[in-house]
């Protein structure tokens, strides 16, 4: 039996829109993520994390907007296929997958500031 693990995150960032999405392309690039589809004027991105020992990949769909000139709100939705072989090896891994995201996410954006 298969089902699908869903997680979800918004975080708020202290960049530009413009900023943050360029960051985001550069994230999934670094990541070796596979980009599916993206709309760069709704700043909306579909990607496919890579799959491990015992676990299938996530599809994560990532959403930029602008709040104001200086912060953006992104959010990401994931969701992992899960059956009850990989349950327990999988257990957790949706959530890992959108922290090391947001973890590269802000070294890009990081590195950007310092250079």
């Amino acid at each position: 039996m298969a089902y699908l693990r869903k997680e979800d995150e918004i975080v708020e960032i202290d960049y530009s829109l413009d900023k943050v999405w360029v960051a985001i392309l550069k994230t999934l690039e670094r990541l070796e993520w596979t980009v599916e589809e993206t709309d760069q004027i709704k700043h909306y991105i579909k990607a496919k994390t890579k799959g491990g020992f015992m676990s299938y990949p996530s599809l994560l769909i990532i959403k930029a907007v602008a709040v104001n000139k200086k912060i953006t709100r992104c959010k990401i939705e994931a969701e992992t296929p899960v059956t009850t072989i990989t349950t327990l090896a999988d257990f957790g891994r949706t959530r890992e997958r959108i922290n090391l995201f947001f973890v590269v996410l802000k070294n890009q954006l990081t590195n950007k500031k310092n250079s």
